[in-house]
């Protein structure tokens, strides 16, 4: 990755200008759109390449956490704020950081920092192909393509593949972020499923391809239906 392609979305002028200002003093950030209307994002999103966004919490026609819900984790976000008790929310999605209004550049920039860190980790793990785990105290390699799904269970993931199960003491999210995000989605709080397994998708749940039946909870749903596409 060159650059991390960006969008700004904020509904007051002022702090949108400062962040257009910010964003291009940093040499691995690029500006592609930037609004003060959320509806005008999500419309760009849905037509264009993005990859990053720097998104206001409190805006009246629609919130940032409104934001994510529908757009889940198809991006990540920067978040910023004038209200430091926001910075406890949304953390169920690819939120980087948080940025307290009035935002300095030096904060900025750490944040951006962050991002790109983050970013190449994700390119890093494109190219592998499987990753380990420890389980009943033995180290396991499994393929990402032969895992089916994986399940939180209290204080354990049951990581599912084509051959067996591995019980694994570990959660959700950590294993959400080891998992290539193109091939795997979350669609539950207790469940990420290998897209590549799908058999069809009903109103509630995902059937796999090896008959096993996941549901599918509200606040994914638009997650998982803008993976597919």
């Amino acid at each position: 990755m060159n650059k991390i392609k960006c969008i700004i979305v904020d509904d007051e002028p002022l702090a949108i200008s400062l962040l257009e200002s910010y964003v291009q003093k940093v040499s691995f950030l690029e500006l592609v759109f930037s609004t003060e209307n959320p509806i005008e994002a999500l419309d760009y999103i849905q037509k264009n390449e993005c990859d990053l966004v720097f998104l206001d919490i409190q805006m009246p026609e629609l919130t940032g956490i409104n934001f994510m819900n529908i757009l889940g984790n198809k991006l990540r976000y920067i978040l910023t704020t004038a209200y430091s008790e926001y910075a406890l929310e949304g953390y169920e999605y690819h939120i980087i950081d948080y940025l307290l209004k009035p935002v300095s550049f030096e904060r900025f920039y750490k944040s951006a920092e962050k991002a790109w860190e983050r970013f190449a980790v994700n390119e890093d793990k494109k190219e592998d192909s499987h990753f380990f785990v420890k389980s009943s105290g033995r180290q396991y390699r499994i393929d990402f393509e032969d895992v089916l799904f994986v399940e939180s269970i209290k204080d354990y993931v049951n990581i599912r593949t084509v051959e067996k199960e591995y019980i694994v003491l570990d959660t959700l999210k950590s294993l959400e972020q080891q998992l290539p995000e193109g091939s795997f989605a979350r669609i539950h709080k207790s469940f990420i499923i290998n897209l590549n397994k799908i058999k069809e998708i009903a109103p509630r749940k995902v059937n796999l391809i090896t008959h096993h039946e996941i549901p599918i909870g509200e606040s994914y749903r638009v997650n998982l239906l803008t993976k597919i596409k």
